[in-house]
């Protein structure tokens, strides 16, 4: 069985490399990456369950990263990670990375893993995504009952009204 993905995104290695070796678990497993950039194309490549990304990073903010996160992979929970935490970011993280939770450095390690873990839990026990032609399928049936059905003769073929049968 393959294990869940948690990547860590942050431009300091020695915060990310510390933190993997504090989140490592039998559970998951854990990626690092030291840019967005970096990141996505992690994500491009397999898919990850959880994000922890980093606010200030160069080239792209924690936020805008998981801005495209939330559009590009909506089933992967969103933590944002911050030293300066500001209203305006927690406002951007919220509003348009549609974060799960925001966080402030320093961080104890313990308590990620525990939310990591909770997470990854939410993940497994939601419904399956509901495919929107399934909806749209059952919305047609109840508005137009027998719309999906098809009438065949006795040899298979498929039997269509003639227009001036249905006026």
């Amino acid at each position: 069985m393959n294990r869940p993905v948690v990547l860590l995104v942050d431009d300091e290695p020695s915060l990310v490399e510390g933190l993997e070796l504090r989140l490592r678990s039998k559970a998951f497993r854990v990626l690092t990456a030291t840019s967005a950039k970096e990141a996505l194309e992690l994500m491009s490549q397999q898919e990850v369950a959880v994000v922890v990304s980093d606010e200030r990073m160069p080239g792209m903010q924690g936020s805008e990263f998981l801005s495209v996160v939330a559009k590009s992979f909506p089933e992967t929970a969103r933590i944002i990670l911050t030293g300066q935490a500001s209203v305006e970011a927690a406002m951007r993280a919220i509003n348009d990375a549609k974060v799960a939770h925001f966080l402030t450095k320093p961080c104890d390690a313990k308590a990620l893993k525990a939310l990591v873990e909770k997470l990854l839990v939410e993940q497994l026990e939601a419904p399956p995504p509901v495919d929107k032609r399934e909806g749209a399928i059952t919305l047609l049936e109840t508005l137009h009952p027998g719309i999906g059905q098809v009438r065949r003769d006795e040899t298979g073929a498929v039997l269509l009204d003639d227009v001036d049968d249905a006026a």
